[in-house]
């Protein structure tokens, strides 16, 4: 007992102490930090220490929006938006970050940082951390600039196999793709054809249940730039598809389109109008519910799409109508979101979903599939509609500053 009591009496003095992180007193720049609101990995956080990472835009002095678009190389252009608030309203400034389909993770963090840290200087510049700041240029200047021997053509190539089998069951496929892309901002022209081959194979008592699926798609198209807000282009898609019945499908479509806003500024907000009108031309491999095998039919589409970004968010929503010629109840309505609010400090709230109304399967075949083709869902099923979605908040709260790091004893 006597013991015990001891034990509790060490304890009582050194937890406490142990409790507690000692602020080291050197540290008297921090609180002259610029505050900065923004979504900052562990490694932002490390490669760019002379800020503090607050979470609430409301306390902040500069805050910044990230996005992410895909570019015509095949790599993709991280965009930074940095916007000043009070003592630095009025200040702006965007940044583009582009990266190669070549860069690996850690090269995409490292320029993203760089980027970052370019892009807060005229900032820094206003605190008191200044002048512990110096700028380097390390690399030497050519006088001229060499030519893409590709000419901005981008090509890409792919296959994957996959298997994976036990005493009463067995699975494999096959997946192969490749493209060639070109994308300047005058046009974009871009192709791609691909497989995908699975098999299923069960084992229950004495009877073994097969099914197969498989896929085979070409596509082309290609956009000419008309100004700051229409584009003009065309495209076409073939396929073979056991799923949907098509022993071989062929669609041509002219389109046009309208941004309601300049494109310089579809990094931040975009809203069009796209409408294709086009034939199909199509082999089915089993008769269909129409009584027919082959068949050519005039199609159109209409999609309005909207995408906004701002410092409480982000909004994407698609609305997509299409119809057949020949009897316009063969249509199809889509509407599609995904959307992430900043409700109120440190509430957000995330939403991503889909949900069709379908009265356009052409190429549904008479007749009952099996129940292994059912159960796998290898070969297609009337329906009238089809939705899918995702719905969720986020809380945080406790301090408003971030900035430590401290990866220990991870899992």
């Amino acid at each position: 007992m006597k013991k015990f009591l001891i034990l509790l009496s060490f304890l009582s003095v050194y937890i406490p102490v142990f409790s507690q992180e000692e602020i080291p007193e050197s540290d008297t720049l921090r609180k002259d930090a610029l505050n900065v609101f923004m979504d900052a990995s562990d490694y932002i956080k490390r490669e760019i220490p002379f800020i503090n990472y607050v979470r609430d835009r409301k306390v902040a002095d500069v805050y910044i929006i990230t996005a992410y678009e895909s570019a015509g190389s095949g790599g993709s252009v991280t965009t930074f938006f940095i916007v000043g608030q009070g003592e630095y309203k009025g200040m702006a400034d965007t940044l583009k970050c582009n990266i190669s389909p070549d860069d690996t993770y850690d090269m995409r963090r490292a320029k993203e940082a760089k980027t970052l840290k370019l892009g807060l200087m005229r900032y820094v510049a206003k605190t008191p951390l200044a002048r512990y700041l110096d700028i380097n240029f390390t690399q030497s200047l050519s006088e001229t600039v060499s030519t893409d021997k590709w000419n901005n053509w981008v090509y890409s190539v792919s296959l994957h196999a996959y298997a994976n089998a036990q005493k009463t069951y067995n699975y494999g496929y096959i997946y192969g793709y490749m493209s060639a892309n070109r994308i300047t901002e005058q046009s974009k022209f871009q192709s791609s054809a691909g497989m995908d081959f699975q098999s299923d194979k069960n084992k229950y008592q004495d009877t073994t249940y097969i099914s197969k699926f498989k896929n085979y798609y070409g596509e082309i198209s290609y956009v000419k730039s008309l100004g700051d807000h229409w584009s003009l282009g065309g495209k076409s898609y073939i396929q073979s598809s056991s799923y949907s019945n098509y022993d071989f499908s062929v669609k041509i479509a002219p389109g046009i389109e309208y941004d309601f806003f300049p494109y310089s500024e579809s990094t931040r907000r975009i809203l069009t109008l796209t409408y294709y009108t086009g034939v199909e031309i199509n082999d089915y491999t089993e008769e269909t519910t129409r009584l027919k095998m082959k068949e050519t039919i005039a199609f159109q589409s209409l999609t309005a799409s909207f995408r906004y970004i701002q410092k409480w968010g982000s909004l994407y929503t698609s609305l997509d109508w299409s119809n057949y010629f020949f009897d316009w109840s063969f249509n199809n309505l889509r509407l599609y979101t995904s959307a992430s609010l900043r409700i109120v400090k440190g509430l957000s709230f995330n939403i991503y979903g889909s949900a069709s109304l379908i009265h356009d399967q052409i190429s549904l075949p008479i007749g009952d599939a099996s129940l292994e083709d059912i159960l796998l869902r290898r070969k297609m099923q009337a329906t009238d509609y089809q939705y899918y979605t995702s719905v969720g908040f986020t809380y945080t709260f406790g301090s408003i500053y971030n900035n430590a790091v401290n990866p220990r004893m991870e899992n």
